[in-house]
């Protein structure tokens, strides 16, 4: 570990909702993605349950879900964005109240196109009222912190972690990114997390790559930021596919094996850890004990 960077109290996020909603039957398709659970008595229940389960695996941060809760993807859909995001927000609390934990809730801010296509990335006076909208009321909505997660571009990392600071709320950024430390677009990921963490990140992550290439970067990570760095890696098995699914895809990576990696990431200076796409409660939980829990959130 470079001696210029900081070491914070380890951090355990939460696992993959949208995973959970496809593995209780809940259906996670356009156009409504998992933004569908939060309309239904029935699958507020199962969401509620599901952050409750990740709660008790051991996650220091319980994410609301709101990764889908942009104008963009509501609008002609008979809902309005206050209603779907305090929805999201409250679940979360309620499931945080639950188990009795002091966990963090945190608000995800998703990019507004797809994910996994830099090339479909709105121009930017979209994406500054886009995330300025939805920053906006993650931040009425009373979320800890706002995660700014998968983004493919700098350029749209950089308009929505300014959207959230200027809500009035604390921000991490997380890239995803491909082989070769670079974001999906192609951009080195040393240049785009030196940016972010110096427009006021309070932590840099990668989210939603691979464990193989999520090895390339954190050590890029550790070498560039001051401040905390980690990742959540997908840990499905995507044998035979390409790009997003609408179907549950079972996880690549055991339980153990999974805890055992982030274990290792944080022994290597990783400060931030969890799931993204195919990690589970059970992974969680044998996350937990492998990684000290004096975390400070």
């Amino acid at each position: 570990m470079d001696t210029h960077r900081t070491r914070a109290d380890p951090v355990l996020l939460d696992g993959a909702v949208a995973t959970e909603l496809q593995r209780a039957g809940i259906p996670v398709c356009a156009p409504w993605w998992t933004t569908r659970a939060l309309l239904a008595p029935a699958d507020q229940r199962v969401l509620r349950g599901i952050h409750a389960a990740h709660l008790r695996a051991g996650a220091d941060v319980v994410t609301a879900n709101t990764f889908r809760c942009h104008d963009r993807t509501l609008r002609g859909l008979g809902t309005d964005q206050a209603t779907v995001v305090d929805t999201a927000v409250e679940l979360a609390r309620a499931a945080r109240a639950d188990t009795d934990s002091p966990a963090l809730i945190a608000g995800s801010l998703a990019p507004v196109a797809d994910c996994y296509r830099p090339d479909l990335v709105p121009p930017d006076e979209v994406l500054h009222a886009e995330h300025s909208r939805l920053a906006a009321a993650l931040a009425r909505a009373g979320v800890d912190l706002v995660l700014v997660e998968t983004m493919n571009t700098l350029r749209e990392a950089r308009i929505a972690l300014a959207a959230a600071l200027a809500a009035g709320v604390r921000a991490w950024v997380s890239f995803a990114c491909g082989g070769g430390a670079r974001l999906l677009s192609g951009e080195p990921l040393a240049a785009a997390a030196r940016e972010v963490e110096r427009a006021g990140a309070g932590a840099v992550l990668v989210n939603c790559s691979t464990p193989a290439d999520t090895e390339a970067c954190l050590p890029v990570l550790r070498e560039t930021c001051a401040g905390p760095v980690g990742a959540y890696p997908n840990i499905e098995d995507r044998t035979g596919v390409d790009g997003p699914v609408e179907r549950h895809l079972p996880a690549a990576l055991p339980e153990g094996e999974f805890g055992a990696l982030l274990a290792r990431w944080h022994t290597e200076g990783a400060d931030v850890l969890g799931g993204c796409c195919g990690t589970t409660p059970a992974h969680l939980s044998q996350a937990r004990p492998l990684i000290p829990a004096e975390a400070s959130t």
